[in-house]
């Protein structure tokens, strides 16, 4: 199975910076995509950004230029720094990995619990 645990939420300033955390634990697994969502109240959960484990990305146009994600293979952890920050980034953040049993091609997808990130005006 696999286990995410993001870390690094807060309140902050219009125009200030979060980097966000997760923590990936897996046994038996193969992840290859790991990215971000996020969700505010009301609103449907909207693809933030992805970095595959050749180190390729790709960003959702909302957050292009201000937020950039990187991974830490070694440590099975991917990061999300986030810079320039608008009130209109107000969500719930949610890890997401993309993974295979070992020796399967079938993939599942796997999600964290969430950290809030609030910026306020």
């Amino acid at each position: 199975q696999v286990q995410l645990v993001e870390s690094g939420g807060g309140l902050v300033q219009a125009g200030g910076s979060l980097r966000l955390s997760c923590a990936a634990s897996r046994r038996g697994f193969s992840i290859n995509g790991m990215g971000w969502y996020r969700q505010a109240p009301g609103k449907q959960r909207e693809f933030v950004a992805v970095i595959t484990s050749g180190g390729s990305t790709n960003y959702a146009d909302s957050v292009k230029g201000r937020f950039t994600i990187s991974r830490d293979n070694s440590k099975n952890t991917v990061y999300l720094q986030m810079n320039s920050l608008k009130p209109e980034d107000t969500a719930v953040y949610y890890c997401n990995a993309e993974g295979s049993p070992s020796g399967s091609s079938v993939v599942f997808h796997y999600w964290g619990q969430g950290t809030q990130v609030t910026v306020s005006s």
